[in-house]
């Protein structure tokens, strides 16, 4: 049997690697399918990079030069092959929410071409073809977005840690605690997908407001999830940081109550699905569902 042990350090990029994972797929075993969760972690890793890359990318440079990318693209591999070694959720998403099915058939197919070194383009092209039956911003989507009752320990973990902040920020705009409680958790998927730093650090942003031109405060780079006619995507963009959960609460809260754009929202405060709808109408996120999601959540786990 070739176990996770075999393969976890062996690249997917190439096709050797490609290879041990379909026949370590075949064994069917926990272990495997582990290991070829996290070689589609680090694929999804090393897509993400390219893209801050390109966002971040100058031009005409003293070192921009085709030697210069590709080593770029090599150390980028090897980077993310470590990333997905110790894990940033997506792996364990995907165990969870395939069956083994989805994933065995998708890497144990003859027809599923060899992936060639190279550079990230050949990442891509794999991904489609591979068609594991699930997209990446599903599972960003999903994960940790947990929706249960008051009593819930996670619920009563996460009410505890940020709780206060929401009450005083409630205090000063008039927004209820628990509409911004609620908003928190769907944002941050209780907290367990936080927007952070390259290296690990959070950001203390749990409702994932982007920094716009009039931002003076520190930002960090972050993958996200937008919609656009229904459909859902990947891009890069700017966040706020802050140096607390205080500040985040004080900063959402202001945002919401001096904002003419959140003005229906400010009226709203009566009732959390008119104040969910007035949020998505507003244009707070791109999420087609977003109002039925927070208020769904606000009802189960902080109406108790």
């Amino acid at each position: 049997m070739i176990g996770r042990a075999d393969i976890s350090d062996k690249l997917a990029f190439d096709s050797k690697g490609l290879d041990s994972l379909r026949h370590s797929t075949r064994e069917n075993s926990p272990e495997s399918i582990k290991a070829a969760a996290t070689q589609f972690e680090a694929l999804f890793i090393n897509m993400m990079m390219k893209s801050m890359r390109q966002a971040s990318a100058s031009e005409g440079g003293m070192f921009d030069n085709e030697q210069s990318k590709m080593f770029t693209s090599m150390m980028d591999q090897q980077l993310s092959q470590k990333m997905a070694s110790r894990g940033i959720g997506l792996a364990d998403a995907m165990v969870r929410q395939l069956s083994n099915n989805a994933m065995t058939q998708a890497l144990q197919s003859e027809e599923a071409p060899a992936m060639p070194m190279g550079g990230i383009g050949s990442v891509d092209q794999y991904v489609q073809q591979q068609k594991l039956g699930i997209q990446a911003s599903q599972l960003l989507a999903t994960t940790g977005t947990i929706e249960s009752n008051s009593s819930a320990k996670h619920v009563q973990e996460f009410t505890q840690k940020l709780g206060p902040h929401a009450e005083l920020a409630s205090q000063s705009s008039g927004i209820p605690a628990k509409f911004m409680l609620g908003q928190a958790a769907l944002e941050s998927g209780w907290g367990k997908k936080e927007i952070k730093a390259m290296d690990g650090s959070t950001s203390h942003n749990v409702f994932g407001i982007k920094a716009n031109a009039g931002w003076k405060g520190k930002t960090v780079d972050a993958l996200t999830t937008e919609y656009v006619n229904g459909v859902a995507y990947q891009k890069v963009e700017k966040f706020r940081a802050y140096d607390n959960y205080g500040d985040a609460f004080r900063d959402y809260a202001k945002l919401i109550s001096d904002n003419p754009r959140y003005q229906q929202v400010m009226q709203s405060t009566d009732d959390p699905s008119k104040f969910a709808q007035a949020l998505q109408k507003a244009g707070y996120a791109t999420d087609p569902m977003y109002a039925q999601k927070l208020n769904k959540l606000i009802h189960q786990s902080f109406s108790g």
